[in-house]
């Protein structure tokens, strides 16, 4: 998904990594729109027109320093391990799982943050959420309407992520990781398996 950067000049390196790394923290802190190439330029030790030189453009180092806290195919795997009925259970631990750890959390607090004020984040987001992710796993399931049922997946997904990291709404930003993966697995059960889809 990230593309490749423009070059580095002899003797600097490091200093791209240096970049992409302090771009994916002061993204997921700040937002796309509140993170300018030059805090991120001098965070990192480098002149932002450095930065220019490797990446072109703010959009180009938010889409090259964007890293997916998991592969789409390892998460439908992961997901599917102990067979459909297991499905909405694994989806809800998969899903705390990844929001509870600081680094896999952090790029997708960027993604959906950006994805208000950035049409290529809102797409890279539908892409990941219901193209490659949601909707196979609502196909494999069968019923009608997998993609329906893969957007109502993804409002959770998305919900809770804002509320509890971003917003930190209380009482659910207090809850513990088992309560959070409770609450979630009946939701998902209902939105994957259950007969309130009319049919199209």
């Amino acid at each position: 998904m990230a593309r490749r950067g423009r070059g580095r000049p002899p003797g600097a390196s490091g200093t791209r990594e240096a970049i992409i790394r302090e771009a994916r923290r002061q993204f997921a802190e700040h937002g796309y729109r509140a993170t300018s190439l030059r805090a991120i330029g001098q965070a990192a030790g480098v002149d932002a027109r450095l930065v220019l030189h490797y990446f072109g453009s703010k959009r180009d180092l938010f889409m090259e320093s964007v890293e997916l806290p998991i592969e789409p195919e390892q998460a439908i795997a992961t997901v599917f391990a102990d067979g459909v009925e297991r499905v909405p259970e694994n989806a809800a631990r998969l899903l705390v799982s990844i929001l509870e750890q600081t680094e896999s959390r952090r790029p997708l607090v960027a993604l959906l943050r950006a994805a208000v004020s950035e049409p290529e984040a809102a797409d890279l987001i539908r892409d990941l959420l219901t193209s490659r992710l949601l909707v196979p796993i609502a196909t494999r399931l069968g019923g009608s309407r997998a993609p329906l049922r893969a957007s109502f997946v993804a409002s959770q997904l998305v919900g809770v992520t804002i509320v509890r990291y971003v917003v930190k709404i209380p009482p659910m930003a207090e809850a513990s990781r088992e309560e959070l993966v409770r609450a979630l697995v009946p939701v998902f059960e209902h939105y994957l398996h259950g007969d309130w889809v009319e049919p199209a």
